[in-house]
C-alpha cells in the first residue's frame, strides 16, 4: 500500500510540476511541441528513477558533508546515459531539447528527490517514488505542450488538426504564452485537486 502511496503521491497531491512548481525553466522551454514534451519528461523520468535507487542504496555510506556532491555525480551519470541514448536513437528530440537535456543534471525535481525522499527511504520505495514523479512531470509536459502546439501551431504531434482557415495564436508558442498556459494550467489543477480534498 505504501508503494502504491509512494508512486500516486508524484502524480496528483506533490505533482513537481503543477504542485510544487519545480523544474519550470524545461517546463516552459520544451513544451511548444508534444513531443518534445514526452520525450523530455521520460528522459526526466529515466534519470529520476536510476539515481533514486542509487542514491537510496549508497545513503547510509555517504558522509552528511559530501552527499549533494554525491547526488549531482550519480545524476550527472545517468543524464549522460539518456543523452548518448537521445543523440544515438533520436537526434531530432536530441536537437529539439538541445542544452535542456544535459541540464537535468541540476534539475530541481531530481534533486529534490534524492534529497528529500531517496535518501531516507528503502531501494524499492525510491524507485516508486521516482516513477510517481517522473510519470507526473511527463503527463505535466504533454497537456501542457499539447494545449501549447494545439492552439499555437494548430497541429499535434506535427500532424495538422484544424482547415485551412485556422488561424494559430502563435502568442502560444512563444515565451509569453507560455507563461500564459502555465499558469492556466497551474489554476486548473488546484481547481480541480480542490474539489478531491
Amino acid at each position: 500500500m505504501k508503494l502504491l502511496k509512494d508512486f500516486t503521491n508524484g502524480i496528483i497531491k506533490e505533482n513537481p510540476t503543477f504542485r510544487l512548481v519545480l523544474g519550470t525553466c524545461p517546463t516552459m522551454a520544451v513544451t511548444t511541441a508534444v513531443f518534445n514534451g514526452i520525450g523530455m519528461g521520460i528522459a526526466v523520468l529515466a534519470v529520476l528513477v536510476c539515481s533514486n535507487l542509487i542514491i537510496s542504496l549508497i545513503n547510509k555510506i555517504v558522509p552528511s558533508e559530501v552527499r549533494i556532491p554525491i547526488y549531482v555525480v550519480v545524476i550527472a551519470t545517468f543524464v549522460t546515459a539518456v543523452e548518448m541514448l537521445i543523440k544515438a536513437f533520436s537526434p531530432a528530440l536530441d536537437s529539439a531539447l538541445g542544452i535542456f537535456i544535459p541540464l537535468i543534471v541540476v534539475n530541481c525535481i531530481i534533486l529534490a528527490r534524492a534529497e528529500s525522499f531517496a535518501s531516507k527511504n528503502p531501494p524499492l520505495n525510491s524507485i516508486m517514488d521516482g516513477l510517481g514523479m517522473g510519470v507526473g512531470f511527463t503527463l505535466a509536459l504533454t497537456f501542457m505542450s499539447g494545449v501549447r502546439e494545439l492552439l499555437g501551431a494548430g497541429t499535434f504531434l506535427n500532424i495538422p488538426v484544424f482547415g485551412a482557415g485556422f488561424e494559430p495564436a502563435l502568442i502560444l508558442i512563444l515565451p509569453p504564452g507560455g507563461f500564459l498556459v502555465y499558469g492556466l494550467m497551474i489554476a486548473l489543477f488546484n481547481k480541480l485537486t480542490a474539489r478531491r480534498a
